[in-house]
């Protein structure tokens, strides 16, 4: 196998290359450092071991030589490496030092571009590097060089390049690189800004002169750059709706992706807590199978599928589409969705998201048959005379609104369980975070019950958004004030109305 030093990017995990991530995702092995985003982690293989060997300022940290040996080591043991770097691995990252020992010892490695931070940060606070004519060129230079020990620069050289000067570990040094630059025949009202935390959810952009920089509130990690350039402001990331604010998803973590990324496109930085997990019924699903016999064999007129979960499980139940001998119902677009992706396209899909709003809009059972339902298509699609005969595959535990009105109408119901939610244990470290976010979202009644019952109501952020309108009455039901109900009960409208409102907020 190979040891691979792969380029972590400066901080937003969607800046991670394609080969980078193809990597990460067969990693037996990932050592990663202070600056690799840790939520990167999270697209390695649960199985993967996961060696922290960050260098924290003033504190104990793994040494070069002990890192240069863990890679050697593990290398030979015949695992795939993934060796995961801040920015690039070979812009001031020591990856050529990781790579000499690699090769000194035989060991088979592959260095993977990263984008560095000189680059992006700049990118994310609204500065270009380069503009015609005014600054085509630019500098990248380290103010992590110790004058003590010979590895200065001459920055009265680099003051005379002209163009954009980039600065990277510079912020404990700031002073004397003022100095030097100043005596280099810069002008201390230079424009200058310090990215701090670039392309992060925490990104701060302090905007001042070159002479301004020692009393800046600077802070580490920052990227500062120098030269006309920084006086522009084409702010694009910082404006974004929810930047600096501090979300909370609750979704099941192998459903949580979606939620997370929209989250993130609007400028959110995201805590995932999963509340629940989702899982097989108590019966292991034999009475989903079971069903799925009898709607192979043209037994309903109708399937109804509750949610995207019990979508997945029921085209997990069959062998392919043909097994669905019946029209089909789906409650939401996102339930929908999930069909769809499995060649199944509903025939039915209510135009508010609930099972009311689905009992309104259900046909009458074939012959007309009991009560009048609502006013949607004639029934039928089973046999002759096939009784009016309805399967509802929902969670174990679910509301009765939909098989009892459906009953009410005249049909014929079975409802099987087609998984189950359950109680997802939490860190208690993720408790004290939650205590400081800012929103919580609950995409579901059981994420409300899961959450609440682990975290606490105390603990809960000040901003609670629903789904819908069954997702906030659970949440009344536990005490909480729900701030945002989407109106489209979907991923994208909870996003939206979460925007919406903390915008409006702000």
């Amino acid at each position: 196998m190979t040891v691979y030093l792969v380029g972590a990017g400066p901080g937003d995990p969607g800046l991670l290359t394609v080969r980078g991530a193809s990597l990460l995702a067969e990693a037996d092995v990932v050592v990663y450092d202070r600056l690799s985003v840790v939520a990167l982690l999270d697209a390695a293989p649960a199985s993967a071991e996961r060696i922290n060997v960050g260098k924290q300022p003033g504190r104990p940290s793994t040494t070069q030589d002990d890192i240069n040996s863990l890679l050697v080591e593990r290398g030979r043991r015949g695992q795939s490496v993934v060796r995961l770097k801040g920015g690039d691995p070979f812009v001031f990252a020591r990856g050529g030092e990781e790579a000499r020992a690699l090769a000194a010892a035989g060991v088979p490695y592959e260095v993977v571009p990263g984008i560095t931070s000189a680059v992006a940060a700049p990118a994310y606070a609204g500065i270009p590097l380069t503009l015609r004519h005014s600054s085509t060129s630019f500098t990248v230079v380290t103010g992590h060089e110790d004058p003590d020990k010979g590895g200065e620069l001459d920055w009265g050289a680099v003051a005379r390049l002209g163009g954009t000067i980039v600065v990277l570990m510079g912020v404990g040094r700031i002073d004397r690189i003022v100095d030097r630059l100043v005596a280099g025949g810069l002008s201390p009202d230079t424009p200058a800004a310090a990215v701090i935390w670039g392309t992060r959810p925490n990104q701060r952009t302090v905007r001042t002169t070159l002479g301004g920089l020692p009393t800046a509130d600077l802070a580490s990690p920052a990227t500062i750059v120098i030269g006309r350039v920084a006086a522009m402001d084409l702010d694009w990331f910082e404006s974004r709706p929810l930047f600096g604010t501090t979300v909370v998803v609750t979704r099941a973590r192998a459903q949580a992706s979606e939620l997370v990324s929209r989250l993130r496109l609007e400028g959110a930085d995201t805590l995932e807590v999963p509340a629940i997990r989702i899982e097989d019924p108590p019966d292991g699903g034999a009475a989903l199978a079971s069903a799925v016999e009898r709607l192979r064999e043209g037994h309903y007129d109708w399937t109804v599928v509750t949610s995207p979960n019990g979508a997945r499980r029921l085209l997990g139940a069959l062998r392919d589409g043909r097994d669905v001998r019946s029209r089909l119902a789906a409650i939401g677009p996102g339930t929908a969705d999930v069909l769809a992706a499995g060649n199944l396209v509903p025939d039915l899909v209510p135009e508010r998201f609930v099972a009311e709003s689905l009992l309104e809009a259900f046909p009458r059972p074939p012959g007309g048959g009991g009560p009048e339902g609502g006013g949607g298509p004639e029934g039928g699609g089973g046999p002759a005379g096939g009784g009016g005969k309805v399967l509802v595959a929902r969670a174990e535990v679910a509301r009765d609104v939909l098989p009892d009105g459906l009953r009410a109408a005249g049909w014929e119901v079975d409802v099987v369980a087609a998984y189950r939610t359950v109680a997802e244990p939490l860190d208690p470290a993720m408790l004290d975070a939650v205590a400081t976010a800012d929103v919580v979202t609950f995409t579901s009644s059981s994420t409300v019950d899961r959450f609440v019952e682990a975290v606490g109501v105390d603990r809960v952020p000040p901003v609670v958004a629903a789904i819908g309108p069954v997702t906030a009455a659970t949440a009344r039901r536990h005490g909480l004030t729900v701030d945002v109900e989407a109106e489209e009960h979907t991923i994208e409208g909870l996003v939206a109305a979460v925007a919406s409102t903390m915008a409006a907020r702000r």
